[in-house]
C-alpha cells in the first residue's frame, strides 16, 4: 500500500460524518469514480475494477432452469427455487456480477401476465398457473447477491418444434394464447409438415410489433429488473429452400419499400428502436441489450464488414446489428462469438473481436462477448475446443481491446459442467477478484457521499464492518444501491491508484433498508492487521468516494 497525505472528503461530508458516527473526519485522497484513474495508474489486467460477467440461464426446453425433473418433484415450487439459488451460488463463486435469465421463451411468461399465458417450462403444461410468481423471486434473490438481473425475452418465437413443442399446430398452444385469438398474426416456418416447423409472430404486422412490446413492457413496468435482453432470434433462420411466408404482409404493410429484404430489416429496426425508447420512458435506468449472431456482414459483401465468410445476420435474419450500435438504440451488445482462435476463415474469434471493438468505438454502446462454454471439451466441435485453455485464451485476447468490457457465458449448465476444467481455468486467470459492472454515462446518476464506517470488530467468523450512508438519496444526492468494500493488509493509508483495479476489492454487497449497514469479512485472518474502505455504488454502478479508513489491529 502506498502512503499519501490525507485530504478532506468535503466539509459537509466531514462534519456530517463526524456528528453521526464520531469517526475520523478524513478520507484517503481518492476519487474511485474518476475516469482518469486507470489512465494514470498501473493496473493488473487480470483484476479489472470493472467488467461485466454473467451466464445465460435458459428456460426454453428446460435447458438450464427450471429443470425438467422439477416439474414432477413432490414440491415443485421448492425444487425450482432451490435450483435457482444453486445457479446464484455458482455465479457468486465465479465472481459474476449479473445473470441473464430467459423469462419469455415462446410468447409466454414467467410471471402472471395479463397478455400471455404461463410458460409450459414451469409446469410442463402450456398455460398452467404454477402457483407462485417466479419472476418476482428471480429478481429478489439475484439482488440479494448484488447480481444484476437481465430479463431475457424472445420477441417473436411462439412455439418449439413437435413433438415436445406445439410445432405449427395452433390448437396445441395454451387456450388463452394470443396467437389462437389472432391466427393471422403468426406464420409457420418451415411450413407445417416439414421437419422443425414452428410458429412465429409475423414481424411485418404493425399490431404484432406493438403487442410484443406491450407484453414485454409489462415485466419492465412491474418488476425491478436491471436490463432487457434480446437474443438472436428475429426473422427465423433459413431452413433449406423454404421462404418466409410474408407475401401478403409485404403487399399490405410495405410502407413504400420495394425491396423486401430492406423492409424486413426495417421491421426489426423499428422493434429495436421502439422497444429501447419505451424502456427508457418507463425506467431510464433499465439497460437494453441484444446478443446477436456474431457476424453482421462479411467484407466481401460490404466494405464495413468483418474478415469472415460465414452466415450474415444482416441477410439471413434481417438483423442490422451494426446500425443498432451506431444509432445507439441499445445500451450494450453481446455478439455470440462462438468460434475458436485459429485459422478458421469462416469466423475466427481473433478477427471478430477487433471488428466488434471498432463498431462500438466512439459510441456509448458497451461491448461484451458471448462465450461458447457449451463447445469446450466437446469433440464434435473439433480439436481446438479440446484445449482446456481455449476459453481462457479468448478472455486474454479481449484484454488487447479496451472496448471489450465483459463476457456472457452460454450457458449455465455448461459453465457448471466445467469440462476439461476450462471453467476453473478462466475463472482463476480472469475472475479471481470481484468486479463492478461497467457504468454507463447515458443512465441517470447523482453524486454519492462517502459512507461513514462506524465499527470494524473481530468476531468468531471474521471481521464485521458497520457503516452508515449520509444523506442517502436526499436532495441532489444519489441513492446507494450497493457498496464496494476494499481491504488492505496492515494499517496504513491507501493511494488513489490502489483503487484503480480490483486487487484490494473483497466484495460488493447489496444495501439493505435502513440507515445502518453491515457485512462480515469471513476471509479475514484472525491474527492479521487490516485497513478497510467502503464506497457507495448507485443503481447504475457509479461509485462515490471511499470512506475514511478503518483499521483493525
Amino acid at each position: 500500500m502506498k502512503a499519501t497525505r490525507l485530504a478532506a472528503a468535503g466539509l459537509a461530508v466531514t462534519l456530517f460524518g463526524a456528528l453521526v458516527a464520531g469517526t475520523p473526519a478524513a478520507a484517503a485522497e481518492t476519487d474511485t469514480t474518476s475516469d482518469t484513474t486507470t489512465n494514470t495508474c498501473v493496473t493488473d489486467p487480470a483484476t479489472p475494477k470493472r467488467q461485466f460477467r454473467a451466464m445465460w440461464i435458459a428456460s426454453v426446453v428446460n435447458i438450464d432452469w427450471p429443470s425438467k425433473a422439477s416439474q414432477t418433484a413432490p414440491d415443485q415450487v421448492a425444487k425450482q427455487k432451490a435450483e435457482y439459488l444453486g445457479w446464484l451460488d455458482l455465479a457468486q463463486q465465479l465472481h459474476h456480477n449479473a445473470v441473464v435469465v430467459q423469462v419469455r421463451p415462446t410468447a409466454d411468461a414467467f410471471w402472471p401476465s395479463q397478455y400471455e399465458p404461463w410458460s409450459e417450462y414451469l409446469t410442463g403444461v402450456r398455460g398452467q398457473n404454477p402457483g407462485w410468481d417466479p419472476l418476482a423471486f428471480l429478481v429478489e434473490e439475484s439482488h440479494k447477491r448484488n447480481l444484476e438481473f437481465h430479463a431475457w425475452f424472445n420477441p417473436y418465437r411462439v412455439s418449439m418444434p413437435a413433438p415436445s413443442g406445439a410445432g405449427a399446430d395452433l390448437s396445441k398452444l395454451a387456450p388463452d394464447a394470443p396467437a389462437r385469438q389472432h391466427p393471422d398474426w403468426v406464420f409457420a416456418y418451415p411450413p407445417a409438415g416439414a421437419a422443425g416447423s414452428r410458429l412465429y409472430y409475423n414481424p411485418g404486422i404493425p399490431e404484432v410489433r406493438e403487442f410484443v412490446q406491450t407484453a414485454m413492457m409489462d415485466a419492465v413496468n412491474r418488476y425491478d429488473i436491471d436490463g432487457v435482453h434480446f437474443d438472436d432470434y428475429f426473422y427465423p433462420y433459413p431452413s433449406g429452400s423454404y421462404q418466409v411466408p410474408d407475401d401478403a404482409t409485404f403487399a399490405q404493410y410495405n410502407r413504400g419499400f420495394t425491396d423486401r429484404a430492406d423492409w424486413r430489416r426495417d421491421n426489426i429496426n423499428l422493434l429495436i428502436q421502439e422497444m429501447g425508447a419505451k424502456i427508457k420512458a418507463a425506467k431510464p435506468w433499465v439497460k437494453f441489450g441484444v446478443s446477436p449472431f456474431g457476424i453482421w456482414r462479411n467484407k466481401s459483401a460490404d466494405p464495413n464488414g468483418s474478415d469472415t465468410t460465414g452466415s450474415q445476420s444482416y441477410d439471413i435474419i434481417s438483423a442490422d446489428t451494426r446500425k443498432w450500435v451506431k444509432e445507439e438504440w441499445i445500451d450494450y451488445v453481446v455478439p455470440q462469438l462462438y468460434w475458436y482462435i485459429g485459422q478458421y476463415p469462416a469466423a475466427d474469434y481473433a478477427r471478430l473481436v477487433p471488428w466488434w471493438a471498432e463498431q462500438v468505438r466512439g459510441t456509448r454502446v458497451q461491448l461484451y462477448i458471448g462465450q461458447a462454454d457449451y463447445k469446450s471439451g466437446e469433440p464434435a466441435y473439433g480439436s481446438y475446443w479440446m484445449n482446456p485453455y481455449e476459453l481462457s485464451n479468448h478472455l486474454t485476447l479481449n484484454r488487447s481491446y479496451p472496448e471489450v468490457l465483459g463476457n456472457v457465458h452460454f450457458s449455465a449448465v455448461q459453465v457448471k459442467a466445467n469440462r476439461l476444467g476450462a471453467t476453473d481455468i478462466y475463472a482463476a486467470e480472469h475472475y479471481s477478484r470481484p468486479a463492478l459492472v461497467p457504468a454507463m454515462s447515458q443512465l441517470p446518476s447523482r453524486p454519492l457521499l462517502a459512507p461513514v464506517v462506524t465499527a470494524a470488530e473481530r468476531q468468531a467468523d471474521g471481521v464485521r464492518l458497520s457503516w452508515r450512508q449520509p444523506a442517502n438519496g436526499d436532495g441532489p444526492l444519489g441513492t446507494a444501491t450497493s457498496y464496494a468494500i476494499y481491504r488492505f493488509d496492515g494499517t496504513g493509508l491507501a493511494d488513489r491508484c490502489d483503487f484503480a483495479d480490483a486487487s484490494h476489492l473483497v466484495a460488493t454487497v447489496r444495501g439493505t433498508d435502513g440507515d445502518r449497514q453491515s457485512w462480515v469479512d469471513t476471509t479475514a485472518a484472525a491474527d492479521a492487521r487490516y485497513t478497510y474502505y467502503v464506497s457507495a455504488v448507485d443503481r447504475s454502478w457509479n461509485e462515490g468516494p471511499v470512506s475514511p479508513p478503518r483499521f483493525v489491529n
